[in-house]
């Protein structure tokens, strides 16, 4: 447990972040009048979440590898920081659509009905909590282990 102690500590903080994101896209409207725009508003989280898996390896290569990383210990380090933010993602997930943002999902579906982008019963079908749980979890592990592979580059050292 000791050696994934800070892929961990570093999903946590992913997951708190990921809700401090969901709050502030609800402050700012774009879970109601701007849910048009959502879909790619919603991507300006990325640059964040590339600088968590950045410090994340930083801190594997200072304090387990002596100052040294190499590109693979880096990705397999990034690889179990998504596991571990894969498994976290239903929970935030729930948090989010039960207490940050709980009329999400009337909101996207009635928008999805009357602009003809879906059928009531599609909307339905996407836009439920088990569905985004789902999302969020293969979506967490599948843009963690890219990013992994790509930060694991500028974070090797020898």
């Amino acid at each position: 447990m000791r050696k994934i102690y800070i892929e961990f500590k570093w999903a946590f903080i992913f997951t708190i972040a990921m809700l401090c994101w969901m709050l502030l896209e609800k402050t700012l409207g774009w879970h109601e009048e701007q849910i048009a725009d959502h879909w790619w508003l919603t991507m300006l989280f990325a640059p964040f979440a590339i600088l968590l898996y950045l410090l994340e390896m930083r801190e594997k290569r200072r304090r387990v590898y002596n100052g040294k990383l190499t590109w693979l210990q880096g990705f397999i380090s990034g690889i179990i920081l998504s596991v571990f933010v894969a498994l976290l993602s239903p929970v935030a997930q729930y948090i989010t659509h039960n207490y940050i943002t709980p009329e999400y999902f009337n909101n996207v579906i009635e928008y999805s009905v009357t602009n003809d982008l879906m059928t009531r019963t599609k909307a339905n079908d996407y836009f439920n909590i088990n569905s985004y749980m789902w999302q969020s979890a293969i979506g967490a592990l599948g843009f963690g282990i890219v990013t992994a592979a790509v930060v694991a580059i500028f974070v090797r050292k020898k």
